[in-house]
């Protein structure tokens, strides 16, 4: 029971590594992105779309489908949908200098109901009496395990059973925090995100970082929707069924105090608080319903007590969430 808790937090957890590492990304150059729910919806039901239209061009028989094409076709998709998202809050926040946090709750807004529209499209296209849409097969081929998993027991099965995308996740997380600590691109962002106005005095495109770094983290969080469907859903798609796990991914971000690296143990734990309440018998619904609050009660803690220490390396960057106008510089 144990090794089966900690393999289903772990998969709870990697939609969240995959949102927050994209909003550690972007939060570097200086930009909260509160659209990062939104984006990651919109990636998932992309990937949905053209996971939809590959299964139907093969008649729906699994035995006339590429594996490699099965995959990369919904991430593609995923990877494009969230891009553009990104683009779009680039244009408005960057560009045009609208504020960052109202344009971030439109963009979340805006990326559920067009989720929200294709995914009853999908529906009424399939004629389904059920209000979802099924991709198993699809799914089938996201979750292939290494062969090798299940002669190992329960080690194999603690550290080897899981989907290619939870291992990506992880490389993801550690690759970013390379990039962004030992990297001179990784100072370059930083420095935008601290002091816009020094990074471009340095000769430091201010504005090419953010837009980059914008879409780098939109792309990201993207495929973790995608994986949210394809593994933890099992290929289901269902209108609102994504729940609060943008947020929560939010939330990540504070709790792995804007560190990559930290992001991958947080995830995790996350994940083990919100399926705690799955493991918790004998309690009425109204009990198990508080236990869903663990995450973000966890987040308010840590963050209480980061400020109370008021380390540098502990806060975010130093304009987050201010927009830079190059001639008050």
């Amino acid at each position: 029971m144990i090794i089966q808790f900690i393999c289903r937090a772990i998969l709870l957890g990697v939609p969240l590594l995959y949102g927050s590492t994209g909003e550690i990304i972007t939060e570097k150059s200086g930009h909260l992105n509160l659209g990062i729910p939104g984006i990651m919806y919109v990636g998932a039901i992309s990937g949905v779309v053209g996971s939809f239209i590959y299964e139907n061009s093969c008649n729906n028989d699994i035995a006339q489908m590429n594996a490699f094409l099965a995959v990369i076709i919904p991430l593609l998709c995923a990877i494009a949908g969230s891009v553009i998202m990104g683009l779009i809050y680039c244009f408005l926040t960057v560009t045009l200098h609208a504020n960052q946090n109202v344009t971030g709750l439109a963009l979340t807004t805006l990326g559920i109901g067009l989720g929200n529209f294709l995914g009853a499209s999908l529906i009424n296209i399939t004629k389904s009496e059920l209000p979802s849409i099924a991709l198993t097969k699809t799914s089938s081929f996201f979750a292939t395990k290494l062969p090798f998993a299940d002669k190992l027991g329960w080690f194999g099965e603690l550290f080897f059973s899981h989907d290619f995308l939870t291992y990506l996740a992880i490389a993801v997380a550690i690759i970013s925090a390379i990039v962004l600590n030992k990297t001179r691109v990784g100072l370059n962002l930083r420095s935008v995100g601290e002091n816009p106005a020094t990074a471009d005095a340095a000769g430091i495109n201010v504005i090419r970082y953010r837009y980059v770094a914008t879409c780098i983290g939109s792309a990201v969080a993207g495929i973790g929707g995608l994986q949210y469907v394809m593994s933890y859903a099992s290929g289901v798609w269902s209108n609102n069924a994504f729940g609060d796990r943008g947020w929560m991914a939010i939330a990540l971000v504070i709790f792995a105090l804007w560190k990559p690296s930290f992001a991958i143990v947080g995830s995790f734990v996350f994940g083990a608080l919100c399926n705690a309440n799955n493991y918790i018998q004998g309690l009425g619904t109204e009990t198990q319903e508080l236990f869903k609050m663990l995450p973000y009660v966890v987040t308010i803690i840590v963050l209480v007590i980061t400020s109370m220490r008021k380390k540098r390396e502990h806060q975010p960057p130093a304009n987050l969430g201010l927009n830079y106008f190059r001639e008050e510089r």
